[in-house]
Formats: structure tokens, sequence, C-alpha cells
């Protein structure tokens, strides 16, 4: 059963997951601790370090969480339903929507013609148009819209919408993509040492090809926007979307307008994962455009089954390496392509294709390295960002080329995996990544071996190789990954964000952010940083909406980095206001602002001890501003896009999984029976919210890696479109032995709190199920077949399982 127990808020985490058994281990480790920004506050009255409870658990359970469906209509508010693309490439020679427009509430149609400014989404490539004109790109692609009084009439009416469509040849594989050189943006090529001359001279060579596919985000609130027009020319939009700012810029844009006069508000989305970061705004662009033709508010909600057909996924890849390695499994020379299948249309394939780059190496220092990376245009929906970001496709194919290794020496492979790792300092050499970026905090050398002594693991092989001698049928794997994730946008420039906060003169604290909530808890985090910062209990604090009116161009909250960014914003806003306050205290009682302190609902001072409500209220008698702004942009960073290379993160968050897997070697069917995973969050600002970060973050790379199949025909057509056909893991697939512990050294770099991030990286924590599954089909080959490579179709279906066992025809 799963190791769980109760810590202060009463909400149960993993065992130990403060005091833990492990932190013996890690002091040696340990970085100094961080500076304090005040004298601390006793533990007891810190809301950091807490596991408080989520900020809208509570509404979220009564049902009283409002969400953009949730929200009162204003009156004359009409409903658009999308035309779709029948054709997955062709040329568009009309629509005649004209028995649409005799059904009862439809009030007209919205096509690309009526789009008043740019005809193409203001996207980073420039490559996607608002509505297809011309030709259409893949089955799916929004063509326009119909309009009416009710979302049914909206619904019935589409079905009415006659399309003249001439195909044209699709490219629908990433293979026939790369034979056509059918590219969304050029090649990228990374080298590091000599690669050929490191493969000659191995004393082992492998070569292996194999396929990951991609990943639906399955959010439990599809994708909606409200957009309602507003005098003057401004517009107010309602978005479900992980970036405000550019939903904002990109509906200006298509509006002719500037981007003052677009006002987007989020408070919170029913998920996201990354298929809200830029496909949210089509959406919005999309109401909006129809909202201006008629001049009413419109709202634009996707069916379950058009959001598949609509939006991208996570990019599949497509692997083919050659590796050198010597007798103990160190890799002395590797050559690698990695093809992402993108879509039609850029979106985020390109930074997604260069983290893919990035985590290629995943926690391993490859000193003769040449990668090839290709950004494959195909007839299908443009792919976008899923969590992890490229990271997991990335990491997936150096651990199975370890996997691989090990099979080949016949050794264990977590000894192979160990043997690779970074150095723990520069006094080896081997710390420097492939894009030139130094490894200075790796803490895998005392955490992968505490984890496999926690799962037991040397004893659990000899009992599992035993198990698979005797049994026919069944066979079990095991496995230990590690993961060593970098955390930074890529892109330098979204490394900013802003902040308000506000406090009022009953003492009480709102504070407005440009991060997004998507379920994972920011605003919760931010909360408990700006209550310590100005010592009043978390109680007191209120974060509002995300709205481009208060924080201007914010980022997105993606890259794992919402708390780091914006946290660290919310902390020094309010470090602003509590530094007027001490500067006001300190006067009254003639003593230096540094000795002042606030904890505990009080300002505490050399000579008296005040309640903090009623220093406000002294203070704004006195003309104190209790109000500011803050600003943080993430130091030390930088990254040169042309030759990828610099120090594009922060700092890296690491983690290591232990994961036992069973499968029927009749049917193909597998279970993960086991999962042990030591995870590193630095100082966790939330333990409850990171444990559940992680745990959910797990079972959603498990989804990925097993269950969780897109299959498109010959014609383009995406055939698992709906929850019918498309499996996401369920309560029964959670593994009856899940624990989770937290790694408890802090962040050696000064991130707020002493915390890291925790959103991405325990999803690639998953890989290690699908090497275990990968153990297990060799332990189920007979004869010859044994030693053969397994070439393990990611996700590991029954299907995949029967081929990789040699029991289905590929």
């Amino acid at each position: 059963m799963n190791q769980r127990e109760t810590l202060p808020g009463g909400l149960p985490v993993s065992r130990d997951a403060v005091d833990s058994p492990v932190a013996a281990a890690a002091d040696a480790h340990a970085a100094e601790p961080l500076a304090a920004p005040q004298p601390s506050a006793p533990a007891s009255t810190r809301a950091m370090g807490q596991s408080h409870v989520h900020e809208s658990a509570r509404a979220q359970v009564a049902g009283a969480a409002h969400y953009i469906d949730d929200l009162p209509e204003v009156k004359g508010t009409l409903y658009a339903a999308p035309i779709l693309s029948t054709v997955a490439h062709g040329t568009l020679n009309g629509v005649d929507a004209s028995a649409a427009l005799a059904l009862p509430g439809v009030r007209g149609v919205v096509l690309a013609a009526d789009v008043p400014g740019d005809k193409l989404l203001a996207a980073f490539a420039h490559d996607e148009p608002v509505f297809a004109h011309d030709t259409v790109q893949h089955i799916g692609q929004v063509i326009g819209l119909v309009v009416a009084d009710s979302v049914m009439q909206a619904r019935r009416a589409v079905r009415a919408v006659q399309l003249d469509i001439t195909p044209l040849p699709a490219v629908l594989s990433v293979h026939d993509a790369l034979k056509a050189k059918s590219y969304v943006l050029p090649p990228v090529f990374v080298r590091r040492g000599d690669a050929t001359t490191g493969l000659a001279q191995s004393a082992h060579r492998l070569q292996g090809a194999f396929e990951v596919g991609g990943q639906e985000h399955f959010y439990l609130e599809g994708q909606i926007a409200y957009a309602l027009p507003l005098e003057q020319k401004q517009w107010w939009i309602y978005s479900s979307t992980q970036h405000p700012g550019e939903v904002q810029h990109w509906v200006a844009h298509a509006l002719g307008l500037d981007n003052h006069a677009v006002r987007v508000e989020c408070r919170r989305m029913g998920g996201g994962f990354g298929g809200k970061e830029t496909q949210a705004g089509h959406l919005a662009v999309w109401a909006a455009v129809a909202a201006n033709k008629f001049g009413r508010a419109v709202k634009l909600r996707l069916d379950r089954d058009e959001d598949f057909m609509v939006t991208g996924k996570r990019h599949p890849f497509a692997y083919e390496y050659d590796v050198g390695f010597d007798d103990t499994g160190r890799i002395t020379g590797l050559k690698l392509q990695m093809a992402a299948n993108c879509g039609f249309s850029a979106d985020l394939s390109g930074p997604v294709a260069d983290r893919a780059v990035f985590h290629s190496d995943n926690a391993y220092y490859l000193s003769d390295v040449e990668i090839a990376s290709y950004r494959c245009k195909t007839n299908t929906q443009s792919h976008t960002a899923f969590r992890g970001f490229g990271g997991p496709q990335g990491v997936i194919v150096i651990e199975a080329i370890l996997g691989d290794i090990a099979r080949a020496l016949g050794r264990d492979a977590q000894d192979v995996r160990l043997a690779n790792l970074y150095g723990k300092d520069a006094s080896d050499g081997r710390n420097v990544t492939h894009y030139q970026m130094t490894v200075e905090d790796n803490i895998l050398h005392a955490l992968m071996p505490q984890l496999e002594r926690n799962a037991d693991y040397r004893q659990r092989q000899a009992r599992i190789a035993a198990w698979n001698a005797q049994q026919p049928v069944l066979k079990r794997g095991l496995a230990i990954t590690p993961v060593k994730f970098g955390i930074s946008f890529t892109a330098t420039l979204f490394n900013q964000a802003g902040a308000l906060v506000h406090v009022y003169t009953d003492g009480s604290v709102q504070v407005n952010h440009g991060g997004t909530e998507m379920g994972q808890g920011l605003h919760t985090k931010v909360a408990q940083i700006v209550a310590d910062e100005l010592g009043v209990p978390l109680s007191r604090v209120l974060v509002t909406a995300s709205d481009t009116s208060k924080v201007p161009n914010a980022s997105a909250t993606a890259a794992s980095s919402g708390t780091d960014l914006n946290g660290r914003a919310a902390q020094f806003a309010a470090r602003h206001v509590r530094d007027n306050l001490a500067a006001y205290v300190c006067g009254l009682d003639g003593c230096g602002a540094g000795a002042i302190q606030f904890a505990g609902g009080q300002v505490i001072s050399p000579k008296k001890v005040r309640q903090f409500d009623d220093v406000v209220k002294e203070a704004y008698a006195n003309r104190i501003q209790l109000w500011s702004d803050g600003f943080y942009r993430t130091p030390k960073i930088h990254y040169d896009k042309a030759t990828l290379t610099g120090r594009p993160f922060y700092y890296f968050a690491y983690g290591a999984a232990c994961s036992e897997v069973v499968i029927d070697t009749l049917t193909g069917e597998s279970r993960v029976t086991r999962v042990d995973i030591l995870h590193d969050v630095g100082h966790s600002i939330n333990p409850a919210i990171d444990i559940g970060q992680i745990e959910g973050g797990f079972i959603q790379g498990m989804g990925w890696l097993t269950t969780e199949q897109l299959v498109w025909n010959d014609k383009g057509t995406l055939t698992t479109h709906a929850p019918s056909t498309y499996k996401i893991p369920a309560t029964g697939d959670i593994p009856q032995h899940f624990k989770v512990e937290l790694w408890p050294e802090a962040n050696r770099e000064d991130n707020v709190g002493g915390s890291k991030a925790v959103g991405e990286p325990p999803f690639m924590l998953a890989i290690g199920v699908y090497e275990a599954l990968r153990n297990a089909v060799a332990a189920g080959r007979l004869g010859a077949d044994a030693a053969a490579p397994v070439v393990l179709t990611a996700p590991a279906t029954a299907e995949n399982v029967l081929k990789a066992l040699g029991r289905l025809e590929n």
C-alpha cells in the first residue's frame, strides 16, 4: 500500500517527506545555508515548508470554483462551433454554408475574410493561418466558425456546411518527412569531440532504432475562450490559458489593434500540461474575430472530440543511434539522430526539439558525441508543448541506449548508469555538457545509491531473476533511472516575472502575479512566500486572477519555472512594502531597520511588539506606501541559439525512480507493481503539493509510455480521438506500492526559499517503467532471441509488447 502519514496542515503525504531518513546521506553534500532576507521567524509561524491546503481545494470539492464555462454570460452572448477540414492536405476551393444558415438560431459564418488584422497568427514562425484559406494542412484544421444563439444550434449547423476541397499528396509519417526533406524549421546539429573516431576506437559498438509516440494533454477543462467587446474598441477576453500575455498579443494582432486595447484574464484552468501555452490563443482569436464581426460577446468551447482533432500533442519522435562503449559500459562515442514529428506548422517545435537535444545526455557525460535534430513537417495537428517540453524525448533515448549496453555486456544496468554519470565536481573533468554548460550541483552520486538501498534493489534483482527462471508466462522487470532536468526557459528573454502586492488598511494582503494556476498549486506557494515575507498568517493573503491589465508582458507558466519566477517577484514586491513599514517603525523606536522582525502577525522591534494590522493602520495615517511591484529576472543564464551552447539553465533538478513491472508473455498485458521515488525539490515550499506533483507527473509519464496511444490512419485521421479509444491511466493503474521521498538538500543556487522546481522533472522518472518493461521482455525472449536488442515501441501497449517479444509481426 502507499506509505502515507500526515504533516502539519492535516494533509496526507508520503512517509518521511520532511524528516527523511536520507538526510544523513545528504548532509555531506549539502550546500551552505542561504542567507535569510530578514531575521528568521520561528518555524511554527512560517508558511513555507508546511503542507498547506491548495488555495482552491475546498471550492473545487464543493463545485464552487469558477471556470470559464461557469461564468455568468452577458446579455446577447452568441456561441461558436468550428468548421473542420475533412482532408489532410488539399486545395480549399470553397465553403458552402447555405444549408447551415437556413437552420434556426444561426447568425452567420466566420471565415478568413472576416479577420480584420493579419490573416496569420502572431506565432513565432508566422506560418499558421487564423483560419485555413487556399489550402488545408490537416484533418481537423479550423476553416471557420458557425455562430448561433446556442451551443447546440451552432454544432448542428456545422454538420450542414459543405466543403469543396481538392486533395493533394500528404506527408503522414516522420519517415516520409525525412525522405522528402519536409521540415517546419531547419535541422540542427550539435557536436562535441570526435564521434567518428570515438566510435572507431571503442571496444564495443551497438546500433539501434526505435520510436516513441505522442501524447494528448487530456486536461479536464477543454480549450475555451469567451470574448467580450467593450467600448472604444477595447476587449475583455476570458481564456483558459497558460500565457495570457501571448493571448493578448495574438488577439490584438488579429483584430488590428494595439495590445493595450485587449485585456486577458484567467483565474484558473482545469489542467494545462503545456497544451494551453500557445494553443489556447487559437480559441481566443477565433472567438474575438467572431465577436468583432457580430458586435456581440462570443463563447467558443471545443468538445472533447474536437479538442483531439484540432489541437496538437506531445511530439512523437523517431531515433537512430550508433554507440561505442568500453567493458564497464562507459560510452566512448555516440552518433544520434532524433526526428520530431512537428505537424503542419512550427508552433513551439523549435524549442521543444532543442530541449530534446539538451536532455539527450540526461545525467551522463558524453565525451565524443554528434547529434542531428530534424523538425519534420507532416500533415497532422501542429504539435506543441507538453510537460517536459522535449526533455522526456531526449532522456528516453539515452536511457534506452544504456539499457541496451547493459544487456550487451551482461552487466546490471544500474552499474552502467553509475559509470556514466557526470562527475561530482570539476576535479575529474567529466562535468561539462555537450552544450558547454558546467554541471556544478550533481547530487546523483549520493541520491542513486541511496534509492538503491531504500528500494532493496540488488536483493530484488536476484529474486526477480529466480522468478523469471521458474515462471514460463509471467515475467518481471526492474529498473532504476535518474533524471537531471534543466530549469529555466531556453529562450532567455522569458526568464522574467512581475508581481503586485497590496496591503490594505485592515492588514489583509492581495497578490497578483504573471503566473497562471492550472491546479499545480502556484497561487498557494506564492501566497506562502508573501505571507512569510510580511510575517502574517497565510489566511490573510489572497492571490487574484492572472490579468494582463495588472502585470504586463508576463511569460507563460511553463518550463517548471512558475514559482521560481513569480514567487520571487512577489517576494520582492512584499519586501518593498515590508521595508517601508520597517522604516516607519524604526523611526518610532529609534533603532535600525534591520532590527525589525515580521513574524506571527506581529512587528517586533527591540523596544516594542506591535500587531501587524495596527502598524499598517498607523503607517497609512502617516502616508506610507502600502503597495508595491516586484520584478525578477533569472541570473547567470545565457544561450547562443545559433550554436546551442551556453548556460541555458539556472540549475538542475534531480531525482530517481525504481520501478518494477510484470508482463504476460501470452497476451502482452503489463502492470506496474511497485515504484519507489527519491526526488530533489530543494527545500520544499509545500511538501504536500510537491509530492502531489511528483506522483501526478510520474503517473502521467507512465501513461505516455504504456497506454496512451495516438493512431492516425492512412488518410491522416486521428482515430483515437475520445476516451473510448484513447486510454489515460486510471486509479487501477496506480502501483500498489507507490512511495515518494524528498531529498532534503537546499537548492545550491539562490532560489526562493532554497526550493527547486517540481512540475516537469518527475514526469521523466516514469522512463524507468519503460526500461523495466524492456527488461521483462528480455527475460521473456526464447532461445537465440534472448540476447537480441529489445526494440519496444512506446507506448508499450499489449500489441507492442508482443511485437517486442517476437510474438507478432511488426
